[in-house]
């Protein structure tokens, strides 16, 4: 069986600092999967390392049964790797407008120019921003300038999708507005999701597998039973 993430003895780092203990994990494909913990604790560093912008210490990352790193050697470049990446603060370039910011992921990916207005129309029409193809990034709420972002990341054509707390800034009603687009797009198009968040509460609805990442261990919770505040405190 070929699952979508797949690690062996995964050792994450930063700044030449081991932050985990080996992780071994699997992720079938199309499952939405939930990391858990305070900052400091490595979430945004396995993110990275799934999307090939950091690498692992030591251990070996299969994505869709290719493998992609090897300890500190990288076998799949980024932009190769099928993974769309919705960022905590959205990281769009405040001086583009959306139409531009989505043309230039499309451009990167070798579609012409013609067909990528097109392709521009209907991403902005399955994230309900029709007709915001003019605006500047900076003219945007909170809620419509993570829709580009979520637009931004589908425009990469992903099978892997990464969520990096990408509803902290918005309001109950928009954060659960995104979350419930974000998992009709993945039952639509078969997407795989890892998806980490300090509070599990508002999303675990749309989870199938809870892990915690605690003392540098990485460990499934119980889909019966939420997570603790001790369990997840990193010290």
């Amino acid at each position: 069986m070929s699952f979508a993430v797949q690690t062996e003895g995964l050792v994450l780092e930063a700044g030449g600092v081991a932050l985990t203990d080996p992780i071994d994990v699997q992720v079938e494909v199309g499952e939405h999967v939930l990391l858990l913990g305070p900052s400091g604790c490595g979430k945004t560093t396995f993110l990275r390392t799934l999307a090939g912008l950091a690498s692992p210490a030591k251990g070996r990352l299969h994505l869709f049964g290719v493998l992609t790193d090897d300890g500190r050697t990288r076998k799949v470049a980024p932009h190769e790797r099928s993974v769309g990446y919705l960022f905590q603060d959205g990281a769009l370039w405040p001086q583009w407008t959306v139409a531009k910011t989505l043309d230039f992921v499309l451009a990167r990916r070798g579609m012409a120019r013609n067909q990528r207005r097109a392709e521009v129309g209907r991403l902005l029409e399955v994230v309900e921003l029709t007709g915001k193809e003019k605006r500047s990034v900076p003219t945007l709420s909170g809620g419509e300038a993570q829709r580009v972002n979520l637009a931004r990341a589908l425009a990469c054509d992903p099978k892997l999708l990464l969520l990096d707390e990408p509803l902290g800034p918005l309001d109950k009603e928009l954060r659960h507005d995104l979350l419930r687009k974000i998992d009709e797009l993945a039952k639509a198009r078969h997407l795989t999701i890892v998806h980490v968040t300090h509070d599990g509460e508002e999303a675990r609805p749309f989870a199938q597998r809870e892990w915690t990442l605690r003392h540098g261990r990485l460990r499934e919770v119980s889909s019966s039973g939420a997570v603790s505040k001790e369990e997840a405190t990193c010290d």
